[in-house]
């Protein structure tokens, strides 16, 4: 059985949305993670997952592992033992891995799929997204839910956590270039950086929260409308924000600078910062220029994909 899931970039609200304020997050196809699981005459549940070197046998893995804590959470959620006989699992991934374009939530939503499908079991994209939510504690120990509710949903989706997500439709299409710095991100790490600062902090850590709220309700309401050419000052607002914040990093501060330089609309980093990627707002016809001067700025690759 296979089942793939997409990537996923964050337009908007990163780190805020920790803190209860709404985020902007849209997937992207053009990376994906594919999950084929089979039969077979070997003993064990074998799973391989070349793009991170892992060949591995589930009962040699530690209990907290995301992988195999997808499995033994899928398992008993359905109530079934695991299976005594062989199974292969294949993991392939276009993602790169600690990016901020959803890697980890990309393979257990893919990997719950197919494996609820090898066991003719059929679930709804809340199971799936309450279940990758608790496999996402482990990658991320606080995480928002953004990155699973994106991804298993497979739409743009406006976020406020604890409750369930918002898809909504795209007025017109818009071209983001994500450009990767090749310095993983630390996602676990910044937000728990952020969480000290807010406690040292509170009023001014809120009221940029507050600032960043009110980007993403005007995003989201540019979007529906067909105006995404509004995006563009909004990137460079939350931008800054960020950078406040301090999850910004030279690198990221390069990228963003040369996207605008080169006539980018709008850029600012996405996901977790220090690292990772980040996007700009640009015109189709504006796309390769942009992203010639973003790889010549550092990045290691850039992505081009449309939002629609």
């Amino acid at each position: 059985m296979k089942s793939s899931a997409p990537g996923k970039i964050i337009l908007f609200g990163e780190h805020a949305v920790v803190y209860g304020r709404p985020a902007l997050a849209v997937p992207v196809t053009q990376v994906q993670v594919e999950v084929n699981v089979a039969d077979s005459s070997n003993a064990g549940i074998w799973i391989h997952a070349p793009a991170v070197d892992m060949h591995a046998e589930l009962s040699a893995l530690p209990s907290d592992h995301p992988i195999g804590s997808v499995i033994h959470n899928l398992f008993s959620m359905l109530e079934l033992p695991l299976p005594t006989r062989g199974l292969e699992i294949n993991i392939e991934s276009t993602i790169p891995v600690a990016s901020g374009l959803g890697s980890g939530a990309a393979v257990s939503v893919a990997l719950t799929r197919a494996l609820a499908m090898h066991v003719e079991r059929s679930l709804s994209d809340e199971q799936v997204n309450n279940l990758v939510y608790e496999i996402e504690k482990l990658y991320h120990g606080t995480p928002s839910g953004i990155d699973n509710t994106v991804i298993t949903y497979a739409k743009p989706v406006y976020f406020i956590k604890g409750k369930p997500g918002e898809t909504f439709k795209v007025g017109k299409p818009f071209t983001i270039i994500i450009g990767d710095t090749g310095i993983p991100a630390p996602t676990k790490q910044s937000v728990a950086d952020v969480r000290r600062a807010w406690l040292k902090d509170t009023n001014g850590f809120e009221s940029m929260f507050n600032e960043i709220a009110q980007i993403a309700l005007i995003a989201r309401r540019s979007i529906e409308s067909g105006r995404p050419d509004m995006l563009g000052e909004l990137m460079d607002h939350n931008h800054a924000l960020l950078q406040r914040m301090t999850v910004s990093c030279s690198e990221l501060d390069a990228l963003v600078n040369a996207a605008r330089e080169a006539g980018a609309l709008g850029a600012k980093l996405s996901g977790g910062g220090r690292g990772g990627n980040m996007i700009a707002l640009v015109n189709p016809e504006d796309a390769e220029k942009v992203a010639q001067a973003v790889l010549s700025a550092g990045a290691k690759k850039t992505l081009t994909t449309e939002v629609s």
